[in-house]
């Protein structure tokens, strides 16, 4: 199994999808930047509809660090409608240029590609491989608050059987309107050397974070095929295979469970680990394969 994680970096709290007044969010940079600043966050993405972000340019002094982002959206060729965000810093991005050319041109400039709320969407696993995202919304904050629709497990795990190295993140996709309050419930856990644009990038584009929706996780080890974790206490530990395979620790009446190991079969093609604690919040890890 190959491993994404080198934990013996720090870890920083962020979101990969947060709206501000630039496009339809209902607070300015500076609001949310004290707001998350204020729930532990280290990091957000800036990730406006057809907005390219330009942080170098904003001199204002925040709380916490802003990365660069855009969110894209439109119809492609055969005609479904998709949302994408992009992290990372691009140019020439404007809706005029039609969803297709600019989706190509957020590609060949480098960023990390999510296909976001993909259940909300009612979009397929076809559309996910049409294009090869890098990634997958598998939990979306706002969407759970809309209609229910925030998950999108069933895709990543369809996509996990083709492209095993699919990254999974959970997001808040916060818009803090009074007709979107939510924020704050999805977010992600990314280990680097450092909290600066380049090394959180660099982190997510290799996998080595984790996606929670309240669970910890201090440490992940892979030894061969022997994975070793330490968590905040959790009720269940789960490690998901393809089809209905998997492995599993806990129960409902006994101890919290801060230390696990599971022994990877070596016949799986991927797996991840997903954490439960005592109010059924979860965590997963990026895939092993």
């Amino acid at each position: 199994m190959n491993s994404r994680y080198d934990t013996s970096g720090f870890w920083f709290k962020g979101n990969t999808h947060i709206h501000s007044q630039e496009s339809d969010g209902g607070k300015t940079f500076l609001e949310l930047a004290d707001l998350y600043a204020s729930a532990g966050y280290d990091f957000l993405f800036r990730t406006d509809h057809w907005v390219a972000s330009d942080t170098k340019s904003d001199k204002t002094s925040y709380p916490l660090l802003w990365i660069d982002g855009i969110e894209l959206d439109g119809h492609d060729r055969t005609g479904t409608y998709l949302h994408v965000v992009c992290l990372g810093k691009v140019e020439n991005m404007v809706r005029e240029n039609g969803f297709e050319e600019s989706l190509r041109t957020a590609k060949e400039q480098g960023v990390i590609t999510i296909l976001a709320h993909p259940f909300w969407l009612g979009n397929s696993l076809d559309d996910f491989l049409r294009w090869e995202f890098d990634g997958v919304e598998i939990y979306n904050h706002v969407c759970h608050w809309v209609n229910g629709k925030s998950n999108g497990m069933v895709h990543w795990d369809a996509a996990l059987m083709t492209h095993p190295e699919t990254l999974a993140l959970a997001v808040d996709d916060a818009h803090l309107k009074p007709e979107h309050p939510g924020w704050n419930g999805g977010w992600v856990m990314v280990n680097a050397p450092e909290c600066s644009p380049d090394s959180i990038l660099e982190a997510i584009r290799k996998g080595n974070f984790y996606s929670s929706c309240g669970p910890e996780i201090f440490s992940i080890v892979l030894d061969g095929n022997n994975l070793q974790v330490e968590t905040s206490p959790v009720q269940f530990a789960r490690l998901v295979g393809p089809h209905y395979m998997g492995l599993r620790l806990g129960s409902f009446e006994g101890d919290p469970i801060e230390k696990l190991s599971f022994q990877i079969p070596p016949q799986w093609k991927y797996c991840y680990l997903e954490i439960e604690d005592n109010r059924g919040r979860r965590a997963w890890t990026n895939s092993f394969f």
